[in-house]
């Protein structure tokens, strides 16, 4: 059984740091979104007969960010998703560099592969 080094133990509190951080911060974000688009649209009556998807200015992420900056809620809400997402993305990204820090170039292969097909699945199907 392999015990943990001090340097590991570090790392793997900042990851778990990083980890809360970006799920505490996206669930704030989401909550801060909700405020809004109930301040904007609480009102408004809704028919479910028919599903509506997002509007078509909020599908792609620099239209999301410019909305959510004009304080449109929905546009928030969907942000603090984005942040929610990128949150194991930051993760892998996080690893790599600590993998690389300690020259573990075998995981650090691993970890680029996960990152690569995370990034895949987030983008590739749009080109």
């Amino acid at each position: 059984m392999q015990v943990l080094s001090r340097n590991d133990s570090a790392i793997d509190k900042r990851i778990g740091i990083l980890l809360r951080v970006g799920v505490l911060l996206s669930a704030a974000v989401i909550a801060l979104g909700g405020l809004i688009y109930l301040s904007q649209s609480g009102t408004a009556i809704v028919s479910y007969h028919h599903f509506v998807g997002a509007p078509d200015g909020l599908r792609f992420v620099p239209q999301i960010v410019r909305e959510a900056l004009r304080g449109n809620g929905l546009a928030v809400i969907q942000f603090g998703i984005l942040l929610l997402i990128a949150t194991p993305v930051a993760r892998v990204v996080f690893s790599v560099i600590a993998f690389a820090l300690e020259r573990d170039w075998l995981y650090v292969a691993i970890s680029c592969i996960v990152l690569a097909v995370l990034i895949y699945s987030l983008i590739g199907h749009a080109a």
